[in-house]
C-alpha cells in the first residue's frame, strides 16, 4: 500500500530484509534493548512473517514493525514491536501507517489482542490504551505506565491478566 504521496509503500517484510531490518533497529534503539523485557521475550522467536512490514521509498528501507506471538496468563496475544523508522523520516506518517497495516491484517487472522511496552500518547493514535496496573506482568522491570494494549475484538484486553510469556 502506497501512502498518499505515493513515494513510500508499506508491504510485507522479505527474507533478504533481515539484515537490513536489525541495522535500523540498532540504529535507533542503540545496544540497551538487548536488556530490556520486551526484547528478551523475542530471542530465539521468529516474528509473524504475515504481520511484519516494512516501509520501502525508492528500494530503501525507511521502516519495520514487527508482531510476536505471546500468552498473558493462558490467553493468546500479540507483542507489538519493535517499530522503527529511521531519524530524518520521521513525522511522516509512517509509523503510524505500518502500524496500522499491521493491526487491519492482526484483526483480519483473527487475533484477539495486542500489547506492547511504548509511549502511551504515541500509541494511543492508534487505539493503544494503558492497561490496569499489575494485571499484564512483564519478566523482568518495565514502567506499568507503559503496558499499554488494544482489543481487536471486545473484551480481549480483560481477559489479559497475568505473566507475559512466549507463546507455547
Amino acid at each position: 500500500m502506497a501512502n498518499a504521496e505515493g513515494s513510500w509503500e508499506i508491504r510485507l517484510e522479505r527474507p533478504e530484509e533481515a539484515a537490513a531490518i536489525e541495522s535500523l533497529v540498532a540504529e535507533i534503539f542503540g545496544p540497551g534493548r538487548l536488556a530490556k523485557s520486551a526484547y528478551r521475550l523475542r530471542e530465539g522467536v521468529d516474528p509473524l512473517a504475515d504481520l511484519s512490514f516494512v516501509a520501502v521509498e525508492n528500494g530503501i528501507l525507511r521502516g519495520s514493525v514487527r508482531f510476536w506471538p505471546i500468552q498473558v496468563g493462558s490467553e493468546p496475544a500479540l507483542l507489538l514491536g519493535p517499530l522503527a523508522v529511521q531519524s530524518d523520516q520521521r513525522g511522516r506518517g509512517i509509523g503510524i501507517t505500518m502500524m496500522q497495516a499491521g493491526i487491519k491484517k492482526a484483526r483480519a487472522l483473527g487475533h484477539r489482542a495486542i500489547i506492547l511496552v511504548g509511549d502511551a500518547p504515541y500509541y494511543a493514535r492508534a487505539g493503544f490504551v494503558p492497561l490496569p496496573a499489575g494485571g499484564v506482568r512483564f519478566p523482568g522491570p518495565v514502567d506499568p505506565a507503559r503496558i499499554l494494549g488494544l482489543a481487536l475484538v471486545d473484551g480481549a484486553l480483560e481477559a489479559l491478566t497475568g505473566e507475559v510469556c512466549r507463546a507455547r
